[in-house]
Formats: structure tokens, C-alpha cells, sequence
């Protein structure tokens, strides 16, 4: 029999799902599946219909709908977002059935009455990414949308999407006249100059009212554990416990208390076994972030309680430059002497001045010496070599660094930091490929890390896509808004990619410590802005700090894809006044 030929077709996917249906099962599994099938009758399958959708797969608490017109899918989105905030009034808090909307234009397959491929998957992935009660679009689906309704957008930027290839630019619908899901009168607190999170107490879901003291005794070990990491701000258990009750939604805790995450959970405890959920939530969005259930024998509570505080951290890592010293190891040092030695490193490697990466290598070395497993000290030592290269271009420098971020790769190849260094030694190796495909993998494992997202910039305007390349290290800057100065470095690179030189000229000025390289971009881009007297002062200051201070030197460093890339950065380079050679 001939194989059956996949059919395929345009269509805007509609993906939606309940925000927080774990917590309103637990609470009431009969009610919440009720409330569930009665609004899917009187709200959902009529706003289907009326804009002409087919509902194509629905799960427990969330629905893929498709529809021929992306101006069809989103007035549906919006009518749908609208008539469930309605339905809301009048119910407690705790009782809300929110929705978060993700919609898509693009290819799918077809297989009866199912649909599959990237089409539907990116919707589902902007779902994921969508605030609790809203709505956020694929920029395919907004080029078609926005000039044909009367609905505003708000461009989000660019969004590593999980499991698809490509970055996503979306957009969040405004809602504006719409019922809130939940209200917003209440003052919020500011938030912390680093990243902060409370631990809501753990339900005792034991049975046993008398075993409340365990869960509650976990919530504060963790508390406790988590208040070791100094990079972080933990709310005391006082504060956090005046939530008890779990009916506050957490995105009003985050306003109450002053924090941007969340930790919920419960606990059972049943004879030498014990059962542990846990969920860490953005208080801004109300996305989950993480979530994990753990079956263990009581024995085993350090342990769980270990890697909790561990993956919060970790998920935390791309809020957490900021703050100071960074942990990007994801298993735990044999000896704590080595962590220890770990932090003063990054503290000084982080700085990226000449001097602190002089300090930072001793105290590097020595964590390694004590742990000779540990593969974040081999990756901040990494970066300490590549760091140096930048400034003297020594390539011993930068063929160490590449031995030592294999090392880490290969110690943990789940270390999202030993990934982008790897990509990025690679990157001035010119193995582009292999940079690419180590930075790809950082951002998979950490799409929130600022650093990643700033290397992805970088690489991005070397390989030939330097707009994609400003906005994703303008998404960096918003992720730390403190940054070092080689995000100012990176985006003036960017910048002059663009050819936008001007904006590249402000950012390279606006470091505090330039290497010659940035020396050398900033008077390329004075070059092309005619601002001769500029370009030369940085031209003198750049061949006071570089033996070879030619132009077809230089330029045989740097790692354009294109030639035309190349050639360009060498007209700016002879509009500043440097010799072609010797």
C-alpha cells in the first residue's frame, strides 16, 4: 500500500490552559472539574463556534483550537479572556478559573482530526510564556492581525521558545476595558536589587493535623538553605507563613511582600515514605517555572530539600548577575572549601578588568585543586583565559580557554554556563557551528540567563543577524539592568553590525574599561560618522595598547560569517585613519 501522503495547511492555532489547575484540584477535585465542564458549555464552545474554530485536542485543563482566519482566533482569544473574568465575579479568590492564551500562525500537519508540527507547538509554547489571564501572539500572527482589529500590542521581544529551532518574537495582547483576573488595588511593595522569593509553608496533606509541625519544619529548612545563597533575597518564615491558608493568589503575595518568585508545595508522609511537590511561580506573570514531585523514603528529606533549593537556584541564575557572585554549578562541590573559593573567584572574574581577572585565577585554580570534579570552577576559569584574550589576543589564551570549557562540558553537559562558554570560545576559534550549537543548548537550559541571552546577541551579529543581535542583548539589559561592561561592549558590536553606528559609538563610550577591541570598534564607528577627531583619539588610544595595529591584522580576528561583514568592519576602520599595513 503507498504510503499516505502528510497533508498540510495554514492555520492560526488557539492554545490555551488553566493557570494554577494543580492547586485548584487539590483543594477540590469535584469542584474545580465541574466549574471546568460548565464553562467550557456556556463560554468556550460558544465563542468556538460564533468565530468559526474547531477545537481539535483538548487535556485535563487546557484546549488547541484551530481557525482559518488569525483575525478570527484572536476576537475569540479576547472574547474568551473577557467572558471568563466575568464569570469569575462573585466567586472567592481562590475559586477563579484563569486562562492564558497563546496563539500562532504557521504550517501544520494534518493526521484526521489532529493537527502536529511547529505551528501548533509555538502556540502552545507562547501559552506558556503568557501572563495569567492573557494573551500572547506569534510575530506571524501579529503581521497579519494588527492592522484588521482594534486591539492594541505590546512587542515582548524575541523568546527562545522550548524544542524550537528558532527564536520567536510574540506580543501581548492589551486588554484594555477587560475584567481583570485579579485585582490590583493593593500597594505593592518594590523589589529587591536581586532576586527574591518567598517560601509559602507546605500543605500538610498527611491526613494527620498532629504532622503539621513536619511540613512546616521543611518549609523552614528550606527557607534556611536558601537563605545560605547571598545572591538571593529570602523572605523570613514570619512574613511568608501569614500566608497559610493558600487561598492568596501568588501573584498578590509577589505585591505584598515584595518578591518576583514563589515556592509552594506539600508534603505526605505515610509510614518510612514521604511524597513532596513543589512549584516555584514568577509572581509577575504567574507562569510556573518549575515544578517536581518527589517519592522518597524519610531518609532521604536532606536530600530532596537539597535539590529544591539547588534547581531554584539554577532557575534563577539568569536574575542573579546583578548581585555579585554567581553559582553555575548544577551538582554540588565535594568539598564546601571549594565552593567557597568558587564564589571569590566569580566576584573578581565577573568584574572583567585586567587586575580582577589577575586576582580571580589563583582563587579558581585552587577550587579545582580541591575539587577536581568541579565543573563550574573549569568554566569561570574559562572565561578568567578568555577574558585575557580579549585584551592581549594571545592565541595560547584563548586555546586554554577552550580546553577548560570542554572540561566543564564534559564534567556536567547540563551546565547552561559551561555551554555559552564553550560557545563562545568556539565563536573566537571561528568554529562557528560548534558555537552556535553550544549556545543553542545554553539557552535551552536557560533561556532567562542574561549572560546567555547577551552571548546570543554577540553570535547573532556575527552570523549575519546583527538587528536580531541589538534585541536580544536589549532583552540581556532588561534581564540585568546593572550589567558589566561587556554587555555595552557586545551591543556596540551589534550596533556597528547593524550600522547603526552612532548607537555603537554610545555604548562602547559608556564602559567604564574598554579593551582594545572596543577601542578599535568605537573609532570604526566614529570612522563611518564622519567625527574624525573622535576616531583618531580612540585610533591612538587602541595602537598605544596593540603591537599589531593594522587593518587587515585585526580584521583576520574578528569571527564574521560574511566576508561582506568583514570588508565592512574595514571601511570603518580606514574612515578612522588606520593603515592598511605595515
Amino acid at each position: 500500500m503507498a504510503e499516505e501522503r502528510v497533508q498540510r495547511r495554514l492555520a492560526a492555532i488557539l492554545a490555551a490552559d488553566v493557570v494554577g489547575f494543580s492547586r485548584l484540584m487539590e483543594a477540590d477535585e469535584v469542584g474545580t472539574l465541574t466549574a471546568l465542564k460548565s464553562r467550557r458549555k456556556d463560554v468556550l464552545d460558544p465563542l468556538v463556534a460564533k468565530h468559526r474554530g474547531r477545537i481539535f485536542k483538548t487535556t485535563g485543563d487546557g484546549v488547541l483550537i484551530e481557525f482559518a482566519s488569525v483575525v478570527d482566533a484572536v476576537q475569540c482569544a479576547v472574547e474568551l479572556q473577557q467572558a471568563m473574568a466575568a464569570a469569575n465575579d462573585g466567586q472567592p479568590e481562590n475559586r477563579h478559573i484563569v486562562l492564558r492564551i497563546g496563539i500562532n500562525l504557521g504550517d501544520v500537519m494534518a493526521e484526521g482530526s489532529d493537527l502536529y508540527g511547529d505551528g501548533v507547538n509555538i502556540a502552545a509554547r507562547l501559552e506558556a510564556l503568557a501572563e495569567s489571564g492573557g494573551i500572547l501572539i506569534s510575530g506571524t500572527a501579529h503581521h497579519h492581525v494588527s492592522a484588521k482589529v482594534k486591539i492594541g500590542f505590546e512587542d515582548v521581544g524575541i523568546q527562545a521558545l522550548k524544542n524550537i529551532a528558532q527564536p520567536v518574537r510574540a506580543y501581548r495582547v492589551r486588554l484594555e476595558g477587560s475584567a481583570a483576573p485579579i485585582s490590583r488595588t493593593a500597594a505593592a511593595l518594590p523589589l529587591p536589587d536581586k532576586p527574591s522569593i518567598a517560601v509559602l509553608p507546605f500543605t500538610n496533606m498527611s491526613g494527620d493535623p498532629e504532622q503539621e509541625y513536619f511540613s512546616d519544619g521543611m518549609t523552614e529548612d528550606i527557607i534556611t538553605e536558601l537563605s545560605r545563597h547571598r545572591q538571593i533575597s529570602v523572605i523570613a518564615r514570619h512574613s511568608s507563613f501569614q500566608f497559610r491558608d493558600g487561598s492568596a493568589d501568588v501573584m498578590n503575595v509577589g505585591r505584598k511582600l515584595g518578591v518576583g518568585f514563589v515556592l509552594e508545595g506539600s508534603v505526605r508522609r505515610a509510614g518510612g515514605r514521604i511524597r513532596i511537590t513543589a512549584q516555584l511561580i514568577d509572581t509577575k506573570t504567574g507562569n510556573h517555572l518549575w515544578a517536581e514531585r518527589y517519592d522518597r523514603s524519610v531518609d532521604d528529606i536532606f536530600t530532596v530539600q537539597d535539590e529544591v533549593v539547588n534547581i531554584i537556584v539554577s532557575t534563577l541564575y539568569g536574575r542573579l548577575e546583578a548581585a555579585g557572585a554567581q553559582v553555575a554549578k548544577r551538582k554540588h562541590p565535594d568539598n564546601l572549601a571549594a565552593y567557597d573559593y568558587l564564589l571569590r573567584g566569580i566576584e573578581h572574574q565577573q568584574k572583567g578588568t585586567r587586575d580582577h581577572l589577575v586576582e580571580a585565577r589563583p582563587l579558581l585554580e585552587k577550587a579545582i585543586e580541591i575539587d577536581p570534579e568541579f565543573a563550574a570552577a573549569y568554566a569561570h576559569l574559562a572565561l578568567v583565559d578568555q577574558g585575557q584574550y580579549d585584551f592581549d589576543g594571545s592565541p595560547e589564551l584563548l586555546e586554554a580557554a577552550l580546553k577548560l570549557a570542554r572540561k566543564a562540558v564534559a564534567l556536567d553537559d547540563n551546565d547552561a554556563v559551561a555551554h555559552v562558554v564553550l560557545g563562545y570560545a568556539n565563536l573566537w576559534a571561528k568554529q562557528l557551528d560548534k558555537a552556535e550549537f553550544h549556545q543553542m543548548r545554553a539557552l535551552a537550559l536557560n533561556p532567562n540567563h542574561a549572560a546567555i541571552v547577551a552571548h546570543m546577541g554577540l553570535l547573532s551579529a556575527y552570523l549575519g543577524n546583527a538587528v536580531a543581535g541589538v534585541e536580544w542583548l536589549h532583552r540581556a539589559l532588561q534581564l540585568n539592568p546593572y550589567p558589566p561592561d561587556w554587555y555595552r561592549s557586545m551591543l556596540g558590536v551589534a550596533h556597528y553590525a547593524a550600522r547603526q553606528y552612532a548607537q555603537a559609538a554610545q555604548s562602547l563610550e559608556a564602559m567604564s574599561d574598554r579593551t582594545p577591541w572596543d577601542r578599535m570598534y568605537a573609532a570604526a564607528a566614529y570612522g563611518q560618522l564622519n567625527r574624525v577627531t573622535d576616531a583618531k583619539m580612540q585610533l591612538a588610544e587602541f595602537r598605544a595598547e596593540r603591537n599589531r595595529g593594522f587593518i587587515l591584522d585585526y580584521a583576520a580576528t574578528e569571527p564574521y560569517k560574511s566576508s561582506a561583514d568583514i570588508e565592512h568592519l574595514c571601511d570603518g576602520q580606514r574612515m578612522a585613519g588606520l593603515p592598511e599595513r605595515a
